[in-house]
């Protein structure tokens, strides 16, 4: 049977990454000392099914790579080896490398030969360099259903598949050999044929040359078996070939209907061999592998990033034409028209429900974010000779994807900034009367429309009398009697920097303005909070998606605009004797002894308003980051959900404005960007 691997490549892509961050996440995490077996199988299990996978597709760099790690992460999940601190450097070197690999076959990028052949001869000599036997397999409690007298083997098999390729053959040895001891037979005409003593079953078997061979092609026949029905039931769970689960499901089942005998359905068997005490022991084996496939095909599905936009956009187009039937039946008779008002009704929660739902699939957890920095605080803390214990909370916390992604690059900083700014020096941490080591933390609650990321330190905090300064002489406006919380934001100014000495790490005034900006850019506000010697808490919070947002209507003259809820604080109707002139800088409201600059919206976008006197109008008070202001317009609308249209990539970018949105009588109204009008105000 022949198949086409080359559409299964993706896949391959997605599950490799997926495995390799599950792979370095398990490394930072594991307890050097005492490790957990069921850790050393889960790191084992990753870097098989990448090897097996890798193989399976024709990617031999990545499989020679895999194929000395897993040796040598074999060797210390059985206990032949122990574990140490060098070996989780390697293994985590050896991550780096196969990442880049990956990138190179998905995405074209360079690899660095070099660092490739480096890895592959520093994981040899580890792995050479042990004695079997030495170390001390009671130290950690390798796998419970396992003997840890490998030289002891309960099964016996022969395993029989045609003649392949010399570098295809070597892959089937050395896979079987990771299961025990292979001896070769007398070939039979066109055949391999191998014997396999081991404790593993089976199944074991099949999942293992699946990577290679077409399960079809494999005959196993069972010369002993010694374990009873209680020992024989370990499940390809337990080695875990995670990338041979959706491989089996390309491979049709041709299950014998006339034999009692349960064995593998892509295997062909013995007949003669299948007593009826194999039957009893494969019994439940086949029942534990055919469950996990089917909650997994049923579970999740993989779907095209495009193709869920694709869905979001049609659903935006739905909200839309819902929002237009309802604005042209709200003027009907409800009593003649009693039925179309129930079934537009219905139509309008129907609607909302599946826009909430087709939103949910966009969402991803907050773990996909949080995951990258483990090795990165590791590196840098190591880097810079500090001890920093990292920890997060609600990594299942949920985000848009859109925003997810643009978020990665601000909280990189500000997690670089605490390391390098924060934390302090062991010593220093010492002679203040704290522990040596010190602590990040980065958490994720939701609030509300909003979710609220946190990038907290024990460090030293911030320097009030050191960033005033900094501030003078870079030419900035500060005075002595300015808030903490004022003092803060200075931080964010461009080109600041208190760093005394510039290294690779910080210190060139970059990064915390941009920081700022791209929070900003995706509707999102920063705060600071810090106290000397105690450390430093920075908090981003930002809507859940850009694709939908609650807006309040405003009206100036015939235009209708669009305001982001999440900035409105209040609206009123100023007296005249509160609105002042100030010259040369406008005019501003007195709002309960609080002076506001006043924006008037007809001067920005030069409309013809209704009203001219601020006394006539009203007046709604935004806030941005801390600073308020208040927009004059003739009149508020309403409150609606409005879907969000990019402007800029369909027309061009228009000063004061975010974005566009479709009204319900199929007007088109722009959506107005406060930030970018009070900081024109200002």
């Amino acid at each position: 049977m022949t198949i086409d691997m080359s559409q299964f490549f993706q896949v391959f892509f997605d599950e490799a990454e997926e495995l390799l961050a599950e792979k370095e996440k398990l490394l930072l995490a594991v307890d050097i000392s005492s490790p957990d077996p069921e850790e050393l199988n889960a790191i084992f299990r990753a870097a098989h099914s990448i090897k097996g996978g890798a193989s399976t597709f024709g990617l031999n760099d990545m499989t020679e790579v895999t194929h000395i790690l897993e040796s040598l992460l074999d060797k210390i999940r059985k206990g032949e080896m122990a574990l140490t601190a060098e070996h989780i450097e390697a293994f985590l070197v050896a991550k780096d490398v196969l990442k880049m690999q990956l990138d190179g076959h998905r995405l074209g990028t360079a690899v660095d030969q070099d660092a490739v052949a480096d890895v592959r001869m520093l994981l040899q000599s580890l792995s050479q360099d042990y004695i079997p036997g030495t170390a001390l397999v009671a130290s950690f409690n390798v796998q419970k259903k396992k003997s840890p007298d490998i030289l002891h083997y309960s099964r016996i098999f022969v395993v029989e598949f045609p003649k392949l390729p010399p570098a295809d053959e070597s892959a089937i040895v050395s896979e079987l050999g990771l299961l025990g001891l292979t001896s070769k037979d007398e070939d039979i005409a066109d055949r391999n044929v191998f014997r396999l003593e081991t404790n593993e079953t089976e199944d074991d078997i099949v999942a293992i040359c699946s990577f290679i061979l077409d399960p079809d092609d494999l005959k196993i026949t069972v010369l002993k078996s010694d374990i009873k029905n209680s020992d024989s039931s370990q499940s390809e769970e337990d080695l875990g070939y995670g990338f041979f689960e959706p491989l089996e499901s390309m491979f049709p089942p041709s299950v014998a209907t006339d034999t009692v005998t349960v064995l593998h359905p892509n295997v062909r068997h013995d007949s003669t061999n299948a007593n009826s005490s194999i039957s009893e022991s494969k019994l439940p084996i086949k029942k534990e592998i055919e469950k996990p496939f089917a909650n997994q095909e049923a579970s999740t599905i993989r779907v095209g990033i495009e193709k869920v936009d694709q869905i979001v956009n049609l659903i935006g187009e739905l909200v839309i034409t819902q929002a237009m039937l309802e604005q042209r039946t709200k003027d009907l008779d409800p009593i003649l028209n009693e039925k179309m008002l129930s079934t537009v009704a219905h139509l309008t929660r129907n609607t909302r429900d599946l826009q909430e739902a087709v939103m949910s699939i966009r969402m991803m957890p907050m773990d996909y974010v949080f995951s990258r920095f483990p090795r990165m605080v590791r590196d840098l803390a190591t880097k810079l000779g500090k001890k920093v214990e990292f920890v997060t909370y609600g990594a299942s916390t949920e985000l848009d994807k859109g925003l997810i992604e643009r978020i990665v690059d601000p909280l990189t900083h500000l997690v670089r900034n605490s390391i390098d700014h924060g934390i302090e020096m062991p010593l220093l941490r010492t002679e203040a009367g704290k522990s040596v080591t010190g602590k990040l933390s980065l958490s994720a609650i939701h609030q509300g429309g909003n979710i609220v990321i946190e990038v907290s330190d024990d460090g030293g905090g911030l320097h009030r009398e050191k960033i005033l300064a900094k501030a003078k002489q870079n030419g900035l406006l500060v005075n002595d009697s300015m808030s903490d919380s004022e003092v803060w934001q200075l931080i964010f100014a461009p080109g600041f920097s208190t760093a005394e000495i510039v290294t690779d790490v910080s210190g060139r005034g970059v990064g915390m303005d941009v920081v700022k900006r791209n929070i900003t850019a995706m509707g999102g506000v920063v705060d600071i909070r810090s106290g000397k010697g105690f450390g430093t808490t920075i908090t981003i919070s930002l809507p859940l998606t850009l694709a939908i947002l609650d807006g309040m209507s405003v009206k100036v003259g015939d235009e209708i605009y669009i305001l982001p809820l999440g900035f409105v604080m209040e609206s009123l109707q100023p007296l005249a004797e509160d609105v002042k002139e100030i010259s040369g800088k406008g005019r501003v409201i007195k709002v309960r002894d609080e002076y506001l600059p006043l924006i008037a919206l007809f001067e920005c976008f030069n409309i013809e308003p209704k009203f001219i006197n601020p006394s006539e109008g009203i007046a709604v008070i935004v806030e941005v980051d801390g600073k308020k202001a208040a927009l004059f317009v003739d009149d508020l609308v309403g409150q609606q959900q409005v879907v969000v249209k990019n402007i800029e990539s369909n027309y061009k970018k228009i000063p004061g404005i975010s974005g566009a949105t479709i009204l319900g009588d199929g007007g088109v109204s722009l959506i107005l960007d406060v930030t970018a009008l009070l900081r024109s105000a200002r």
